[in-house]
């Protein structure tokens, strides 16, 4: 009876690890958590996804090397989508069906953000701070998306705000003709109405596409005192360009999202006293914690060079980590979410907050010029 006993406790053993292997979470092994991205790491807009999932794996290796999170490290796969809606669609499916991710991680921008909603929802898997700040990746809330970046509604109010200080009333705006260039000529246009007053002329540019010659005609035609663009750092310092090649010289605004180093690279010695809105803190100086801990990791590789949107992709990573050690050790989806949810997190002077209701962390919205030096001023 003994040996029976001793057998059975064997069988139950063997069954409870073979449950628990059977319900494990997807991407979550003892060792390991892989998490899936997809980005623009060739063309145009690389620089985004580039600099995007640089930061991040800064982070990512810094926390692998002193064990992982409870014994876990983590894997970020991330695929390469050109900046195009439907290769994004197609690396999302591949990274939940194919390469079976926990979450999905700093998808870099809103065209192939939105692409990515379908997959995202029907697989119930988190998609972790995206570099957009589109609203329709914040409303109608939608539990599996978690921002950590202030909303392209907000970057134009405060843009708008400070040129109305300005009692500057003429303003155009040149956009992507796409849902990234919409949201942001929405934002423009909600905050001049604020003001009682109204976009004088508007001109677009196709994604990945540096043709801007109409839309500086039309522009420049309208005789604006500033001019707002939403659009990546290639078609932007195209326009600019352009724009003072005609002798046209109002304030050129630019969102966070523009990625502002290589915007500043292109334009050389016109990026003088180009404007743009930040999400983030300044990446160059120690004022914040983050700020410093990333320059330290992010520099050990020498070909990396400080600036706002590798600094994102670290802050992001550092969050992410977070939520991943709040959720403990027996790591599911569901856990990862309520943990997030849980209390504020402080990245190092950079505060997110998410809640059950609201899963949009921060409204941090800072204002910078290029200076003649080429460094950016508040």
């Amino acid at each position: 009876m003994k040996r029976i006993a001793g057998l059975a406790k064997i069988f139950l053993a063997i069954c409870m690890a073979c449950c628990a292997s059977a319900y494990a979470e997807v991407g979550v092994t003892s060792n390991s958590i892989v998490i899936g991205q997809s980005a623009a790491l060739s063309g145009p807009a690389m620089e985004l996804g580039n600099g995007m999932r640089d930061g991040a794996m800064a982070y990512f290796e810094h926390v692998n090397n002193q064990g992982g999170v409870f014994g876990r490290k983590i894997i970020l796969k991330s695929l390469d989508d050109g900046y195009e809606a439907d290769r994004a669609a197609a690396n999302t499916k591949h990274l939940i069906e194919k390469e079976g991710a926990f979450s999905l991680f700093g998808y870099v921008g809103t065209p192939t953000s939105n692409a990515a909603l379908a997959a995202v929802n029907q697989a119930r898997i988190p998609f972790f701070a995206p570099f957009t700040g589109a609203s329709s990746l914040r409303d109608p809330f939608n539990r599996n998306v978690f921002n950590i970046r202030a909303s392209y509604m907000e970057e134009t109010e405060k843009i708008i705000e400070h040129i109305a200080t300005l009692t500057m009333t003429r303003v155009a705006v040149f956009y992507q003709n796409d849902a990234y260039g919409k949201a942001g000529l929405e934002g423009v246009t909600r905050a001049l109405k604020k003001r009682n007053l109204e976009v004088v002329s508007t001109a677009t540019v196709e994604r990945n596409s540096t043709d801007v010659a109409e839309a500086v005609n039309k522009i420049k035609a309208s005789n604006p005192q500033a001019v707002v663009m939403i659009s990546a750092y290639t078609s932007c310092a195209e326009f600019i360009k352009a724009m003072l090649a005609q002798d046209s010289h109002p304030l050129f605004w630019n969102i966070s999202f523009v990625g502002s180093q290589a915007l500043a690279n292109k334009l050389g010695k016109d990026a003088r006293g180009v404007l743009i809105s930040q999400v983030m803190p300044a990446p160059w100086n120690d004022i914040t914690l983050v700020a410093k801990e990333y320059k330290k990791l992010y520099a050990k590789d020498s070909s990396h060079l400080p600036d706002y949107v590798s600094l994102e992709g670290y802050v992001a990573a550092k969050i992410f980590v977070e939520g991943l050690r709040r959720a403990g050790p027996n790591l599911t989806r569901e856990n990862f979410i309520k943990a997030l949810e849980s209390q504020p997190i402080d990245a190092g002077g950079f505060r997110v907050k998410f809640d059950n209701n609201n899963h949009n962390g921060s409204s941090f919205v800072d204002l910078t010029v290029i200076a003649k030096d080429g460094r950016f001023l508040r």
